[in-house]
């Protein structure tokens, strides 16, 4: 590759200046279907009624309501004095019962409404336009401000979606309090492991606040439930140190007025060494109390700028990151003394757990990286405060194609968790290839620990709900640049959309998911539907089966993550090792003669990982070395596996630039021509993947393919 992923040298002012200006609207076309029984409804859908004062939050759902409709019905939607002459009336739950139309509304519904949520009813109401003396209209009513903007969002989603009329009413609150994107975004401008070019929100060590792809970007995220934004990278380098003084506060309270408009709070990765390289202290330690009042007042000043400023995100003692360690101090010391400084003003703490020894020795075969969040944590377990919470990422080790779920999820029952997923394809093709994720995830949400018995989800646990913990929820990393398309590959949006609705409600199935993101990108021409849908739900079964099949991870480039290389991190000191030799492969993981990891899980997990009987093939050589030789459930060997399944990947991935060139017509030029050029290049790569996978175990195996393929010597 002549050039890293992501990165784009050579462009100049003038393309900046051009792809600031434009955006895709991704989802937000609102196409108007060419089926379903909404005749008589787009026909009223020429006025909206907003009860009550028009705060902010109502104005910005108001303005899109007129704006989606007015791109649905073809027609300019005006604001109706007259409620009766709205064909949606819109208001807040407080503002609904004082309202003449509240006994139309269903009280039981209504008084299920709490923060966030929203209630859509569907009802005939009194027309003289009509011929039957009545028309069909919608309320959207809040349980607060934003729960209106939501529900403002839900209805323009179903009208697209061409929902039936009797299947436009809606109840819905967000299962998860904070529904949160983590952006990777530097102050020169670039992002760490960004596919889609560069930030949207800083360039060149300045604040970009008059980015009209701001506002873009926040109507997209508000469409699907996000809540929470960090505008910064959790690695704070020296310039972005800075952002919590005086120097750039003043721009990025403009971005966070932007946000704001969509109930959105703004959250800032902060450098845990920040009084020392800031604010001229000799020392970081959190209990030291000049570095504690320093933190007080440096808060005060962030909440003087930006009144609903949501807090830190810390990355801390990890990867070379200044920390609490230092000190002698553990996690929790370091995230209640920030916690305490950010209380007065409602602000939390959001302290990742990504924390493991990255010095180690590749022949320590007992020292394992998947241990440490757990060791790490679970004996502060109870010791942090109400406003802090544990970000967990979905896995133990690096958001990896496949692994299995963190066993912190169900070791911590006293401390507030979020859960914390990968959006950005750093480890999954990097946006150049197709792998949608959502299938990925919704296994993890699934997923129960048994901490309290069975039904103990990682959804239940992440929301809050199982352990009745006050604060919890969901963070994706981003996968957003100034890119055109926002996700460089066009295909990538159905991640960020999947994000947003599974952090809203993690029952949605991935499927369905799916599908909605087709219709509502695409519009409902039902070959191109089912088709895009399909790729979707095979791409992540593809991109694993010619790249890690069995629970291997981290057989690629080092550095910048691209591209096969089985040994790329084999004797690192990052402790990313698959141990493969002549004889076997994988790391032993269990209690009996491994690293111990399968005892962080509860019964029945910490039982099925240890023995081989019991072990998912999928996550093998996660937890065991085995023979090249030893059969899977599947009744294949593993060295077999190996070579099957990538071969069958390569030739996956070329089934799924057929069907892509089957949809030829059918989807404009423009986005029909930059999908397929990224899956040309994919299936070109699954090829070289092939190859490269099975050479290096041939090589290392000596056992041949049973049938006689061709595996270069």
């Amino acid at each position: 590759m002549s050039e890293t992923p992501g990165l784009h040298p050579s462009r100049t002012p003038a393309d900046d200046a051009a792809r600031q200006a434009a955006a895709d609207p991704c989802w937000l076309r609102f196409i108007p279907p060419s089926r379903g029984d909404l005749t008589r409804l787009f026909a009223r859908l020429t006025a909206v009624h907003v009860a009550g004062p028009l705060h902010p939050l109502l104005a910005t759902a108001r303005a899109e309501l007129r704006q989606g409709l007015s791109s649905l019905t073809g027609r300019t939607v005006t604001e109706a004095a007259d409620w009766r002459a709205a064909g949606v009336i819109v208001a807040t739950r407080a503002a609904a019962l004082r309202a003449p139309w509240a006994t139309l509304l269903p009280a039981a519904r209504l008084a299920e409404l709490g923060r966030e949520g929203f209630l859509l009813h569907v009802m005939e109401t009194p027309d003289d336009r009509s011929p039957q003396g009545a028309a069909p209209a919608i309320f959207v009513v809040g349980g607060d401000e934003a729960g209106v903007l939501y529900g403002v969002f839900h209805l323009l989603r179903g009208l697209t979606l061409g929902t039936p009329l009797s299947g436009l009413a809606a109840c819905e609150h967000p299962v998860n309090p904070l529904r949160m994107l983590n952006h990777w975004d530097n102050a020169d401008g670039s992002v760490e492991r960004g596919y889609a070019g560069r930030s949207i929100f800083f360039r060149e060590g300045r604040v970009l606040a008059d980015n009209p792809r701001i506002r873009a970007y926040a109507r997209l995220l508000a469409s699907v439930g996000i809540n929470a934004v960090a505008l910064n990278n959790v690695n704070v380098h020296a310039t972005e140190t800075r952002f919590i003084t005086e120097e750039y506060l003043p721009d990025l309270a403009r971005i966070a007025d932007v946000f704001r408009a969509y109930g959105i709070r703004v959250f800032l990765s902060v450098n845990f060494a920040s009084p020392i390289e800031v604010g001229g202290l000799p020392t970081a330690d959190p209990l030291h109390p000049d570095v504690a009042r320093w933190w007080r007042e440096t808060a005060r000043t962030i909440y003087q700028y930006i009144p609903d400023f949501g807090g830190f995100l810390v990355k801390a003692d990890s990867e070379f990151r200044p920390g609490p360690f230092t000190y002698g101090r553990d996690h929790a010391q370091g995230a209640n003394m920030l916690a305490d400084a950010l209380a007065p003003f409602g602000g939390i703490v959001i302290w990742r757990c990504f924390v493991y020894n990255c010095l180690q020795d590749w022949r320590d075969r007992k020292t394992d990286r998947a241990r440490a969040a757990y060791d790490h944590f679970v004996p502060l377990d109870g010791m942090f405060r109400d406003n802090v919470i544990l970000q967990i990422k979905n896995g133990p080790m690096d958001f990896q194609v496949r692994e299995p779920v963190s066993p912190l999820f169900g070791g911590l029952t006293r401390t507030n968790q979020m859960l914390e997923l990968q959006i950005t394809q750093e480890y999954t093709g990097q946006q150049r290839h197709l792998c949608y994720l959502v299938p990925q995830w919704q296994e993890v949400v699934a997923f129960d620990t048994y901490a309290r018995g069975p039904g103990s989800t990682v959804a239940r646990i992440a929301s809050g709900e199982l352990f009745r913990r006050p604060q919890g929820g969901v963070a994706g990393v981003s996968n957003v640049g100034d890119d055109v398309f926002w996700t460089g590959h066009v295909l990538a949006q159905a991640n960020l959309y999947g994000f947003g609705r599974l952090a809203w409600n993690p029952e949605l199935s991935a499927a369905a998911i799916a599908e909605e993101w087709v219709r509502l990108t695409f519009g409902d021409d039902p070959l191109v539907v089912t088709t895009i849908t399909e790729m979707l739900m095979a791409s992540w079964s593809i991109y694993e089966s010619y790249t890690a099949p069995l629970g291997v991870g981290w057989m690629v480039n080092p550095g910048h993550h691209y591209g096969p290389n089985p040994d790329g991190y084999e004797y690192s000191k990052w402790g990313t090792y698959h141990y493969a030799d002549h004889q076997g492969v994988g790391v032993d993981r269990t209690r009996r003669t491994g690293t111990g990891y399968t005892g962080q899980y509860h019964p029945p997990h910490c039982d099925v990982y240890e023995s081989l009987a019991t072990c998912p093939d999928e996550l093998l050589l996660f937890f065991h070395h085995v023979p090249y030789t030893h059969r899977l459930h599947s009744g294949k060997t593993v060295i077999q596996h190996i070579y099957d399944s990538h071969f069958e990947g390569a030739e996956r991935a070329e089934w799924l630039k057929q069907r892509w060139e089957s949809l030829a017509r059918r989807i404009d030029d423009v986005r029909y021509h930059v999908v397929l050029e990224r899956l040309t290049e994919q299936a070109e790569h699954a090829k070289e993947w092939r190859d490269v996978i099975n050479t290096y175990f041939y090589r290392k195996s000596g056992i041949p393919d049973e049938h006689g393929r061709l595996i270069h010597p």
